[in-house]
C-alpha cells in the first residue's frame, strides 16, 4: 500500500493513487487505535473528492467504535473549534489546503485540538494501517453538528461590534469555503463585502487558491482599487491562512501583519506573550515591547509554534507565511480572527491601512522570502556561517541560522521538504544597506553552490 502521502505534518496526496476511500477507511481505523478517542469532529473542504473520502474515513472511526460528529463542508479551524469547544477527544479535516486540485489529504488533533503530527502520533497512525484490524465489539454512532452559528459567535467575541464603522471590504474566497463564513458574519458586520471568486467550486475555475503565488494576487488587488475598499482579504482554500492588501491594492507581506496583530491584540489584553517565528523578528519585537509584551522566538511550522503557545500562554502567535495563532481559540490558527482585528484597528484608529504599514515598512525594511535551489544545503549554510558570524553581535540556531549585526539581520533555513534554502533579511530604516547585504548574501550562496 502506498502511504506517502503521509508528511510531517498532516497528509497530502493525489487521488486515487496516493488516497483514496480504501485508504481513508483503513486510516479511521488506525486513529481510533492509535489515539483511542472514542467521539470526533470530522469535516471537509470544497475539493471534489473531499465528501467521498470523508465518508469512508467516517466509516473506518465508526468501526472502530468512535462516535463520529460531522460538521460538513467547512474550514481547518472550525475543525479545532468544534473539537475543543465541544470537548471532543479529537478531531480531522480532510483537505489538501493549496495543493493541486487532484490532491486531497487529512490534518489531525487530539483533546484541546493539540496537533497530531511525525513526532506524536502521526507516524504510529501510519504504521497501524498496514496491519490487520477486528471490528470493534460495538459500532460508533454517526451524527451531524451544526457549528457555523457558535463558531460566527466566537469570531465576534474578538472584537467591539460597536467601535465599527461602515467600509467597504473586498474578500477573495478563491472558491474555497471562506465565502461561507463571509455569508454568515456580514449578517453582524456594518460592512459592504465586495465577493471575488465567492462560491465554492472544487473544480477552482480560477486556479487553485493560494494568495502566496503572485499571479493569483491580481483579482484581490484589482477589485479593491475599482470599489475604492479600505482592505483586501483573500484566503487558501481551508481558509486558515489570510492575506491582507492595502486600499491602494499593495500586497503586504506577512511580516508586517504580525506586528499589526501583535499591537492591536495586545492592547486589548493589557499585556502578555506573543510567539513569532525567526525569519523577520525586529518589527515585531519593537512591536510587542511598546505594547508592553513580551516576545517569544519559536521554531517556524504550525506545531512548533502550537506547542511554544501553550507552554507560554502566549495570547497571540504569528508567521510570516499568514499562520496567526491565538490563545482562546485553543492556541490554534484562524484565517478569519485576523481581518476582524484589523478591520477594527482601521475603524477605531480612523488610519488608512498603508499608514499603519507603511511606517512599519520604512523602520524594518525587508528581502520578504527568497528561495534558491542548492545542492547541498547543510554546506552551504555551514560556509556562510563561517562567513558572517566573525563580526556578528549574535548567532543563533533556534531555526537555521540567524546572524544579527547592528543595523542588519538575516536568517537561512532549509526547505523541510526539498533542496531549497529560504533567505530572509531586514534592516534598521534603511533599505539600501538591506538590499545590498541581500544580494552579497544571494552571490555567496551561488558562489558556494557551484564549487
Amino acid at each position: 500500500m502506498d502511504l506517502s502521502c503521509f508528511k510531517a505534518y498532516d497528509l497530502r496526496g493525489r487521488v486515487p493513487d496516493q488516497l483514496n476511500p480504501t485508504l481513508a477507511e483503513k486510516i479511521g481505523r488506525a486513529y481510533v487505535a492509535i489515539t483511542g478517542a472514542k467521539k470526533v469532529i470530522v469535516g471537509y473542504d470544497i475539493r471534489l473528492s473531499s465528501p467521498e473520502i470523508t465518508e469512508a474515513l467516517s466509516s473506518g472511526l465508526m468501526a472502530a467504535g468512535a462516535d463520529v460528529y460531522d460538521i460538513g463542508l467547512c474550514g481547518t479551524e472550525q475543525v479545532y473549534f468544534a473539537t475543543s469547544h465541544y470537548g471532543m477527544d479529537g478531531g480531522i479535516m480532510v483537505t489538501a489546503s493549496h495543493n493541486p486540485k487532484d490532491h486531497n489529504g487529512m490534518k489531525m488533533v487530539g483533546p484541546q485540538s493539540r496537533p497530531i503530527s511525525s513526532d506524536n502520533g502521526l507516524n504510529d497512525i501510519r504504521d497501524r494501517v498496514l496491519e490487520p484490524f477486528a471490528n470493534a465489539p460495538e459500532q460508533g454512532r454517526y451524527e451531524t453538528l451544526e457549528v457555523m452559528s457558535a463558531y460566527v459567535d466566537h469570531l465576534l467575541g474578538y472584537i467591539d461590534a460597536a467601535s465599527l464603522k461602515p467600509m467597504t471590504i473586498v474578500c477573495n474566497a478563491g472558491n474555497g469555503g471562506a465565502g461561507l463564513v463571509i455569508d454568515e458574519l456580514e449578517q453582524h458586520l456594518p460592512f459592504e463585502f465586495v465577493k471575488v471568486h465567492h462560491q465554492p467550486n472544487g473544480h477552482f475555475p480560477n486556479g487553485v487558491p493560494n494568495p502566496i503565488l503572485p499571479e493569483n494576487r491580481t483579482a484581490t488587488a484589482d477589485a479593491v482599487i475599482e470599489h475604492g475598499a479600505a482592505m483586501g482579504i483573500a484566503w487558501d482554500g481551508d481558509y486558515d491562512r489570510c492575506f491582507f492588501f492595502d486600499e491602494n491594492g499593495r500586497f503586504i507581506e506577512g511580516y508586517y501583519v504580525v506586528g499589526l496583530l501583535a499591537d492591536q491584540f495586545l492592547r486589548k489584553t493589557g499585556g502578555g506573550k506573543v510567539i513569532h517565528d525567526p525569519r523577520l523578528t525586529w518589527n515585531t519585537l519593537d512591536l510587542v515591547k511598546a505594547a508592553g509584551g513580551e516576545a517569544i522566538e519559536s521554531k517556524t511550522g504550525h506545531a512548533f509554534i502550537k506547542q511554544r503557545m501553550r507552554d507560554e500562554d502566549a495570547v497571540y502567535g504569528g508567521e510570516m507565511s499568514a499562520h496567526h495563532y491565538f490563545r482562546d481559540f485553543a492556541y490554534c490558527d484562524s484565517g478569519m480572527i485576523p481581518w476582524l482585528l484589523i478591520a477594527e484597528r482601521l475603524c477605531q484608529s480612523g488610519q488608512t491601512l498603508s499608514s499603519l504599514i507603511d511606517a512599519r515598512i520604512e523602520a524594518y525594511p525587508a528581502s520578504g522570502e527568497i528561495n534558491r535551489t542548492i545542492n547541498d544545503p547543510p554546506k552551504v549554510i555551514a560556509a556562510i556561517e563561517a562567513k558572517y558570524s566573525a563580526g556578528a553581535k549574535s548567532v543563533s540556531f533556534v531555526d537555521g541560522l540567524s546572524v544579527e549585526f547592528d543595523n542588519w539581520r538575516f536568517n537561512l533555513r532549509m526547505s523541510n521538504t526539498e533542496p531549497v534554502v529560504r533567505l530572509n533579511v531586514e534592516s534598521r530604516a534603511d533599505k539600501a544597506l538591506m538590499e545590498a547585504k541581500t544580494e552579497d548574501l544571494l552571490q555567496e550562496m551561488d558562489r558556494l553552490n557551484k564549487n
